[in-house]
């Protein structure tokens, strides 16, 4: 976690103006003189904003935010309305279940405004809201999202200076093979599970369930994903009961060092969230461990009973994925042919740039096999997992896993080299670029015959060092693509021979 690369210091500065972000929300409430309940709201209103709009330009994150409150005020009015109403809250929380997944089908506008539209509903229940305290609550929803606004696109923009990469579409599909419409029906399935469970464990506390339940299937695409992603959740969770006990009950809900730990927690979860789920769920907990503090309801029986409700959780995820389950088989392959395929896109763009195209640019595609490999990682997962009695798949899972970071390697050298004005076009690029394209199309066919690209790409044999360099990085990508063939051609169950 502390040692993973941070171009740019992007995410140690995203955490830095979360905290700043959620402080202004937060003090800005106090200062309206809004009740602790309105402030708490607005404090995690500012978070959902800050964490979960992704688009991929400002002017989309903006507008996105713009529209939380569409999206969260009329589920916050239903909540707090059948909030004693058990059956009709139930079945209404679940109808935002189904919703809120199945918007994520619209990229990450639509997975925006349904994980916000599912937190009003779920913080009505943190919160014990009532209806007479609705326009105190939309008040303190609007100045949460204007303060953390103001600081993410105002004064401190940084995707300004560090456009975000655009995050990889969902696999595609149509009806129930798209990854959308199973995810809508799993999480549905895996939530009433956890809300029935639940509430059989406490009668109070049992939106824990839901809530872990609905969070194992943000950003996971098979079933083998779902089930780590719940093994890390009740891990962070355990881990951050334990520091929980250390910490937060001592305190007893001083509010100086409750607001300067809660500010800590707030750091550790978006500094840690690209880079380990159980260390987010860690800080997530202690936070809320924190904040229980600060409404004067926290004990370690609370704290257990928090266990107990996740745990319920990850098991109604565990269920609910055996719905219309898309295997880990499949999810993996598809995300690793589209890695190969930007190999082949950023090598393309890399090799016409050092023969002087001006308009051909490999730094775009680079950035994109950088999320593709998270994806790819994140699918993976299961294989890799320490827990995993597949030995043979675990093998294979690793060595595709360090070839594809190899590729990815070359891919950042090529890139850097490419963007060197004095780089010279040299003959010996094209020939070494068309057998990274063979190489490719060995692995990922294309779809029909293609004319080569980077054939066209040769110009007059001059050596030059960045010549040089760009030949070691197309030698080093043809090398891990054809490495690639064996555990990628073979059969996932048979022992895998290594690389001679």
């Amino acid at each position: 976690m502390f040692v993973a690369p941070d171009p740019g210091l992007v995410r140690l500065r995203v955490s830095l103006r979360a905290v700043l972000g959620i402080g202004l929300a937060v003090a800005l409430a106090e200062l309206a003189g809004f009740s602790l309940t309105a402030s708490i709201t607005a404090g995690l209103a500012a978070l959902l904003a800050l964490f979960t709009v992704g688009d991929p330009t400002v002017r989309r994150q903006a507008v996105t935010t713009a529209l939380l409150p569409a999206a969260g005020f009329p589920v916050l009015a239903l909540a707090t309305v059948l909030h004693d109403v058990p059956l009709l809250r139930d079945t209404a929380w679940l109808l935002v279940v189904f919703a809120g997944v199945y918007a994520r089908r619209w990229g990450p506008r639509g997975h925006a405004l349904g994980i916000f539209a599912f937190m009003q509903f779920f913080v009505t229940q943190f919160l014990h809201a009532l209806p007479a305290q609705l326009p105190e609550l939309y008040a303190a929803v609007a100045l949460a999202l204007f303060a953390s606004g103001a600081v993410r696109f105002g004064a401190w923009c940084i995707e300004r200076r560090v456009p975000p990469p655009a995050a990889p579409t969902p696999l595609p599909g149509a009806g129930f093979a798209r990854p959308t419409t199973r995810q809508a029906f799993q999480a549905t399935a895996a939530c009433s599970v956890a809300l029935a469970a639940g509430q059989l464990i406490s009668h109070e506390r049992w939106y824990w369930a839901v809530g872990t339940a609905w969070w194992i299937f943000v950003n996971t695409a098979s079933r083998g994903e779902t089930l780590v992603r719940g093994f890390r959740r009740v891990l962070g969770t355990v881990t951050g009961i334990a520091a929980g006990l250390l910490i937060a009950v001592p305190l007893g809900g001083a509010p100086a060092p409750t607001a300067l730990l809660v500010a800590v927690c707030v750091f550790g979860i978006f500094y840690t969230a690209p880079l380990s789920y159980s260390w987010m769920m860690f800080f997530v907990t202690v936070m809320a461990g924190l904040l229980y503090g600060l409404l004067g309801v926290l004990h370690p029986g609370l704290l257990v009973l928090r266990f107990q409700e996740t745990a319920v959780g990850a098991i109604g995820a565990a269920i609910g994925v055996a719905l219309l389950p898309v295997t880990t088989h499949a999810a993996t392959n598809a995300w690793i042919e589209r890695a190969v395929t930007c190999v082949h896109a950023c090598t393309t763009a890399a090799a016409r740039r050092l023969a002087g195209d001006p308009d051909a640019d490999p730094a775009p595609h680079a950035a994109e096999l950088e999320l593709l490999l998270g994806r790819v990682r994140l699918s993976l997962a299961p294989l890799v997992h320490p827990l995993s009695p597949l030995r043979a798949r675990k093998a294979r899972a690793r060595r595709v896993l360090a070839l594809l970071d190899d590729c990815a390697r070359e891919i950042r050298g090529l890139a850097a080299v490419a963007a060197d004005p004095d780089a010279s076009h040299d003959a010996r690029l094209a020939a070494a670029a068309w057998r990274v394209e063979a190489a490719v199309h060995a692995l990922v066919p294309p779809a029909e015959p293609v004319r080569s690209a980077v054939a066209e790409a040769a110009g007059t044999p001059r050596h030059h060092p960045g010549a040089e360099a760009a030949l070691g990085h197309l030698h080093g990508l043809e090398q891990a693509l054809v490495d690639l063939a064996a555990p990628l051609r073979t059969s996932p169950r048979a022992p895998l021979v290594p690389a001679a």
